[in-house]
């Protein structure tokens, strides 16, 4: 929509245009792709939307990956997404859903489904940047086989801490610790991207198992694209709530943490379905273990 005149003072416009749009983002049907993301690569038939924009697939072969990301900013939110990942030997193949800022010192939080060969389970690899820097990998064996059906994977991500969730139960918090002088990303907007690309380098056994091209193409399929957050308009302020299929008006992410129930289920998770946790590996931190290690858990 093009505005040619506006005959009343700059304040005023400023409010009613973000009224306006605050009423287009809570008034729009959630969960259509063809709504809510734009596809970044892969546009030559390996990313297609179907079923009226509820489902979108990716492909990966031998000559490119697809992904899209969202057409919204946001700064802060829930996000919640449902995918079935490639079956069979996906060996050498990452399955992504993560949130990320753009440039230098950019802020990154990440759900990265590392392929196996078949009959051996996905890895589920979390991870957190703020500020350009990673390292805050933890990753699990998933308690289900995630190729069958959808399963839904949250990010709760808040001014406090950062709660990763599959199908609603929490597997990992990790909190914000600048206190400590630990970086926590909470200025940066970030967009939720997708993908599917070949990583045979290092995703299954550390790259000792390839990508077997014959299995090609290999498919990934997302749908439930659900978002509830602060959406970043160019120009406006971010805070304009966003769509959500659940919980409409729901603000509960904004103070989000564990109950009781809820940290017995993340340690039942840990204790059960954990394989790495950076705290834990002091090879890789000779000097001592990262500061927010020494703190609790949750």
């Amino acid at each position: 929509m093009k505005m040619r005149s506006i005959k009343f003072n700059a304040s005023s416009a400023m409010l009613n245009i973000s009224v306006f749009m605050t009423f287009l983002l809570a008034t729009s049907a959630a969960g259509n792709f063809y709504n809510d993301v734009q596809v970044t690569f892969g546009t030559d038939q390996r990313a297609k939307i179907a079923d009226g924009g509820r489902i979108l697939s990716l492909s990966l072969d031998q000559f490119s990956g697809s992904g899209f990301q969202s057409k919204n900013e946001y700064l802060f939110g829930r996000f919640d997404m449902q995918l079935k990942l490639v079956p069979g030997n996906s060996a050498g193949t990452v399955t992504t859903f993560y949130l990320s800022s753009q440039g230098a010192g950019h802020d990154e939080i990440d759900f990265e489904f590392l392929g196996n060969s078949s009959g051996q389970p996905y890895t589920l690899h979390t991870n957190v940047y703020s500020q350009g820097k990673g390292d805050k990998e933890h990753q699990f064996y998933l308690w289900f086989d995630p190729t069958i059906f959808f399963h839904t994977y949250s990010i709760v991500w808040n001014s406090q801490r950062i709660i990763f969730l599959v199908d609603n139960i929490p597997i990992r918090v990790y909190n914000n610790h600048e206190s400590i002088g630990v970086p926590f990303p909470k200025n940066q907007p970030m967009r939720a991207y997708c993908s599917l690309w070949n990583a045979d380098d290092w995703a299954t056994q550390g790259g000792r198992v390839k990508t077997d091209w014959t299995n090609a193409p290999f498919t990934v399929y997302y749908r439930n694209f659900n978002v509830n957050g602060n959406v970043c308009i160019p120009g406006l302020p971010c805070g304009s709530s966003s769509k959500s299929i659940d919980s409409f008006n729901s603000q509960e992410w904004q103070s989000q943490g564990l109950d009781g129930k809820g940290r017995n289920r993340i340690r039942w998770v840990q204790k059960k379905h954990m394989i790495y946790n950076y705290c834990s590996d002091a090879k890789r931190f000779p000097q001592g273990i990262p500061a927010e290690c020494k703190r609790p858990r949750f």
